[in-house]
């Protein structure tokens, strides 16, 4: 008995160590952010930041462009793979047989694995000239592109964490719903999807901010054109391609600072993002 009692008091111990660390972590990430964005704060100068131009040599340091070019990726990539995940999770947990969709799990959990830049390397010698030669307008490189490569990244993350979900609905309740007659589509809409509608919301939560996170595949695909882009066609440069290609050698410099102004945007779109998923876990049925 004591044994028993002194393993619950260490396992408990070292969870809370774990989440005492896992969030000092996160709040020293946030400082270190937050402590390099100050300058641009205490100047009085944030509004420039924020305008549509980036020209270091010109005194121009705005990131708008930077912040529009990942909203309208990300955005386009998750109206892609959000319902094609949900569907896939669909597919192999109700209407594929037990074999098929073992392989298919195992087929998606693979794709999850691959690095992105092997989709984004693929994707270059691919998608590109197909974008390029079907459209008839830019090169190819542009929020189109990086999209539909950051949808096929984010389908597995959505589809895996679905199916996981809804196999969470209690067997009674489907099984309740099928001796009244109902069809599998009709158990899935009116029992299945209400019961892990949360379940469904944070997977698309979540892969949308992989997808906004992301940095090879937008750096490679999306043309990095410091713009706002005002069609699907149009290049555009994501926040983390953005943190990625700009260097600066005097680290006191403006252009300096506002990578990590765009590191602070990123950062709190994340916070933010498992806030509602806090909230959406709390909502009663």
């Amino acid at each position: 008995m004591m044994d028993c009692r002194r393993k619950a008091q260490i396992s408990r111990a070292i969870l809370v160590l774990s989440t005492v660390v896992t969030g000092s972590m996160a709040l020293v990430i946030f400082l270190f952010l937050f402590r390099f964005s100050l300058p641009l704060f205490s100047s009085g100068s944030l509004g420039k930041f924020l305008s549509k131009n980036w020209d270091p040599d010109a005194g121009a340091f705005g990131v708008y462009p930077m912040i529009a070019g990942s909203a309208c990726i990300a955005s386009l990539a998750m109206v892609l793979a959000a319902p094609l995940g949900v569907a896939l999770a669909v597919f192999m947990e109700l209407y594929a047989g037990s074999r098929f969709s073992r392989f298919l799990r195992y087929f998606v959990e693979l794709m999850s694995g691959i690095p992105t830049v092997v989709y984004g390397f693929s994707a270059l010698f691919i998608l590109v000239p197909l974008v390029r030669n079907t459209f008839r307008y830019g090169s190819g490189f542009c929020v189109l592109s990086a999209s539909l490569v950051l949808a096929l990244l984010v389908i597995p993350t959505v589809s895996l964490i679905t199916m996981d979900r809804i196999r969470e609905v209690p067997r009674d309740f489907v099984l309740a719903a099928g001796s009244l007659g109902a069809s599998r589509l009709e158990t899935l809409l009116r029992v299945q999807l209400p019961y892990a509608w949360r379940g469904v919301i944070s997977a698309v939560v979540l892969g949308g901010g992989r997808a906004l996170g992301d940095t090879i595949i937008a750096l490679m695909l999306a043309g990095n054109a410091v713009s706002v882009p005002s069609s699907l066609l149009d290049s555009a440069r994501t926040l983390t391609a953005h943190i990625a290609l700009v260097s600066a050698a005097d680290y006191e410099s403006l252009s300096f600072k506002a990578i990590f102004l765009c590191g602070l945007v990123l950062f709190l779109f994340s916070m933010f993002s498992i806030v509602f998923l806090r909230v959406v876990e709390r909502l009663k049925e």
